[in-house]
């Protein structure tokens, strides 16, 4: 934890923080294998931001919608099925006759959508194109136009479901308006007994001090652009965004800034002042075109933790094997052997087994190339350099593995089953690591007992091209 990350939060932001892990626990309560869809709902609320959750029916969707409207004091709640043939007034409400006998279109929104905080819209992409527009400036501006006048409304986040992504390009600036993006599907064989054990009717009800107020949730989300976003943050976004194209997936500039903004949240809420590299994980939820894409993300992350945020172990790998072959070139060279005279001389062993009825050939004036002690030297001080390297990288190994303990076990958003599967990666970079640090002590110990020259010449080699290559670690 840096020093800005050690400042105290207001009051209420701190009083916030601390009721959000009772919140999680509620919204998680007796829903099997859900757990991150409710972490999910409750951070894009927080951010202001909407999610979008793609399943069958009868996998708890409308569900976590309903206890998230719970999380929040006095929050109108609007839940609705839409079909090809739903008309805006089963969202935005009825025309209002009054307001037509006196020549003004408008609706009467009491207990529909512009009036409700928390939402819930079921197979929102069946919606016709009068709906969607409405739809678009609801969901990005909380504005609604009711005749010719447009009103503020207090949403605070919707949650939409479908059983598929939309393939229509007109649908994809409204789904582009969902920022957090995750599959569901129905529990698996392992969770399927759980799930038969449920009991009906047992979720609990949520204490009204232990719910949001909107001052509260107006407080922290003003208080998001303040929290601190690395350049190592930066860097890694950018290293993201440059796999993603190479993957052919597109993520709007709009996205990104508003994944940047999800990040802060996510850090806000955990209590810090600054993003880290445990909150990048929600990226696999909203850098993506489609949930399907998740896994890419996901997988790009592991990595990225495997190797304790950079691509240091490659560039490792490729310097060890740049001296082990320069171990190789240095100690099969051979010189032209000269004697005391300025003669060539047999090599001793070629004089030890020559033959008096042959002439010797010219390798055997060759001997094994001597080197100064200024070059022995040189090299292997250029090899401790990389095993100091090395040494560093081990160490914040060693500080990931006991963030991973410690610290990302307690992170409000990252699901549980992360954990050992960073460790897994750790362990595996760790063993890498080890090994490489190994055959450099061996090259090491193979450029010190190189031949040396009687006397030192001076030179100092030039450093092999694999280490003039650097990068920065998160």
């Amino acid at each position: 934890m840096n020093q800005a990350d050690a400042t105290p939060f207001p009051a209420a932001l701190a009083a916030l923080n601390a009721k959000l892990p009772r919140l999680t626990a509620y919204l998680c309560a007796d829903l099997v294998e859900r757990s991150t869809a409710a972490r999910l709902a409750l951070l894009a609320a927080l951010a202001g931001e909407h999610l979008l959750l793609i399943g069958p029916p009868g996998t708890a969707k409308s569900e976590i919608a309903r206890r998230l409207h719970h999380v929040f004091r006095d929050a109108a709640y609007f839940e609705r099925l839409l079909t090809r043939f739903s008309v805006p007034e089963e969202l935005f409400g009825p025309l209002s006759i009054a307001a037509l006998e006196e020549d003004r279109y408008e609706r009467q929104t009491a207990g529909f959508l512009p009036q409700a905080s928390i939402a819930f819209i079921d197979e929102v992409f069946k919606a016709n194109s009068a709906i969607l527009n409405a739809l678009l400036t609801l969901l990005n501006e909380r504005e609604f136009d009711n005749g010719a006048r447009r009103l503020a409304c207090p949403l605070i986040s919707v949650i939409g479901a479908s059983n598929e992504v939309p393939q229509d390009e007109a649908l994809a600036a409204f789904h582009d308006r969902f920022l957090l993006r995750l599959a569901i599907d129905p529990v698996s064989d392992s969770g399927f007994r759980e799930l038969l054990q449920l009991k009906s009717g047992s979720q609990r009800m949520l204490a009204e001090e232990d719910k949001i107020g909107r001052n509260t949730l107006c407080d922290f989300i003003a208080a998001i652009d303040d929290v601190a976003l690395p350049e190592a943050i930066v860097d890694l976004l950018t290293r993201l965004r440059a796999h993603l194209g190479a993957q052919q997936i597109r993520v709007s500039d709009r996205r990104w800034h508003k994944i940047v903004r999800l990040l802060k949240a996510s850090a806000l809420s955990n209590g810090r002042h600054s993003v880290t590299l445990w909150d990048v994980w929600l990226t696999q939820f909203c850098a993506t075109e489609n949930p399907a894409q998740a896994p890419i993300v996901a997988d790009w992350y592991a990595r990225t933790i495997g190797t304790a945020g950079a691509t240091r172990p490659e560039r490792f790998t490729r310097v060890v094997e740049a001296f082990e072959a320069q171990l190789s070139l240095e100690r099969d060279s051979n010189d032209l052997n000269y004697d005391e005279n300025g003669a060539l001389a047999l090599d001793e062993r070629a004089s030890e087994a020559k033959s008096t009825s042959m002439m010797p050939r010219l390798s055997s004036f060759l001997r094994s190339r001597r080197y100064g002690a200024t070059h022995i030297a040189a090299r292997v001080a250029q090899i401790q350099a990389v095993i100091a390297e090395i040494d560093a990288f081990i160490a914040r190994l060693d500080a990931l593995e006991h963030e991973l303990q410690y610290e990302v076990s307690h992170h409000l958003w990252i699901a549980p089953e992360f954990v050992p599967q960073a460790m897994h990666h750790l362990a595996a970079c760790r063993s890498e690591i080890l090994a490489l640090h190994q055959r450099l002590q061996g090259v090491c110990s193979g450029f010190a007992s190189l031949p040396r020259l009687e006397k030192d010449n001076g030179i100092i080699p030039e450093p092999l091209a694999a280490m003039m290559n650097t990068d920065a670690s998160v």
